[in-house]
């Protein structure tokens, strides 16, 4: 005689709380990964109250040392023009945005502006520079 019990077990599992989890972790990791800086290299920007919006191709970033860095990788003063080209070659019309340290002076800027500048003359295009400043 086999006996039965008047409980039976269910085997199924609600995902529904599982999925609210999972968007609340979602939600937190895009808000938190926005407000981490994207500045890899720490500079103390100019302020200023003018504000441009570009899309930016190519970040120039000159630290307190007065060392030049494309794209995070150090470069000399020397073959600053290069590595600027080969970064945006394939395109006619770059933005390219410059991060200097509010200590660094002029000139360091100006070379910068002056690369670009004869890219644009040697390859006939019209890329601008675009210096970063942080808001007042």
């Amino acid at each position: 005689m086999a006996i039965q019990s008047r409980n039976k077990r269910k085997i199924d599992f609600s995902t529904a709380s599982m999925s609210d989890l999972v968007f609340l972790l979602l939600i937190f990791f895009m808000l938190t990964s926005t407000l981490v800086s994207p500045n890899a290299i720490k500079l103390l920007l100019p302020t200023s109250s003018s504000k441009t919006m570009a899309r930016q191709t190519t970040t120039i970033y000159i630290n307190d040392k007065y060392q030049y860095f494309v794209n995070e990788n150090r470069v000399m003063q020397n073959q600053l023009e290069d590595r600027i080209r080969v970064n945006i070659a394939d395109q006619g019309e770059a933005s390219i945005v410059l991060r200097s340290d509010q200590s660094v002076p002029v000139q360091y800027v100006v070379n910068v502006i002056d690369a670009v500048n004869n890219i644009n003359k040697r390859y006939n295009t019209k890329h601008k520079v675009i210096l970063a400043t942080k808001p007042k």
